[in-house]
């Protein structure tokens, strides 16, 4: 299997699969819960089912690890991990921080990633070992080096209700200590913006293969780190927290977790 090859193909079929977000923008929403703060439209469906339809043709050996339809299987040797929309909050309220996550697993790791950002026209990649990319052009991590001038991003779970201590006694050291936080509620685009040099760092726990995915691949290709809180733990997509930053920050940040 050519990456190089197969990039453009699975570029294209992601950003015309966003054209359905864009169809909907003004339209109004079929909504319905998950959970008390955990939503799905009819679009994120729609999304998937295109999306689904679109990478089977490009590569038709590969299984499919996907928020709405196949949220529990197994990660075989090829397998596409698919969020339709990352941000569905975002989206039910019309604010345009939304984004399709599509990952490449194969044979252990993830070796393609593509996070694509209808409403505001941006589209990152990346595969493995090709740096990373949005919209054709190479981006990179920050090379803040003190936590004092860095911009940090986060969110937070579902489990906000269960956890709000938790998550408000971390979110008070890291204001103490950095810039600013700030909070997208979109996963995958703190992570393509973090890779972009947007961010220095990024933490959230409670997050799912396919928030992570994509994006995972996009800060490692663009000179960043990923670990779990505790950065001598490796992350893995089932990791119940991640810490990423532009690797000059990961110590103190971990510090702080």
């Amino acid at each position: 299997m050519d990456l190089q090859e197969l990039l453009p193909q699975v570029r294209a079929a992601v950003i015309e699969s966003g054209d359905l977000i864009k169809d909907a923008w003004d339209k109004p929403r079929n909504v319905r819960y998950k959970g008390r703060i955990d939503l799905v439209t009819e679009t994120d469906v729609a999304v998937e089912h295109d999306l689904k339809d679109r990478l089977a043709k490009i590569l038709p050996e590969a299984s499919f690890l996907a928020e709405e339809s196949a949220a529990d299987a197994p990660l075989n040797d090829l397998t596409w991990v698919i969020d339709p929309i990352d941000g569905t909050t975002n989206f039910m309220h019309q604010v345009p921080l939304v984004c399709t996550s599509v990952g490449l697993w194969r044979n252990g790791r993830i070796v393609m990633g593509i996070i694509n950002a209808p409403i505001m026209n941006e589209c990152f990649y990346a595969i493995s070992g090709g740096g990373a990319w949005c919209n054709d052009k190479q981006i990179f991590v920050t090379r803040t080096d003190q936590l004092e001038q860095s911009l940090i991003a986060t969110g937070f779970p579902y489990t906000i209700t269960e956890d709000a201590d938790e998550i408000t006694d971390r979110l008070r050291r890291v204001l103490k200590a950095s810039q600013g936080v700030r909070r997208l509620g979109a996963a995958a685009l703190d992570l393509a913006y973090l890779a972009a040099g947007r961010f220095d760092a990024f933490y959230e726990k409670g997050l799912k293969p396919w928030d992570t995915a994509a994006g995972w691949l996009l800060v490692n290709e663009a000179g960043g780190k990923v670990s779990e809180y505790d950065a001598s733990v490796d992350f893995s997509l089932y990791s119940k927290s991640l810490l990423a930053s532009n690797t000059l920050l990961h110590a103190q940040m971990s510090a702080l977790m």
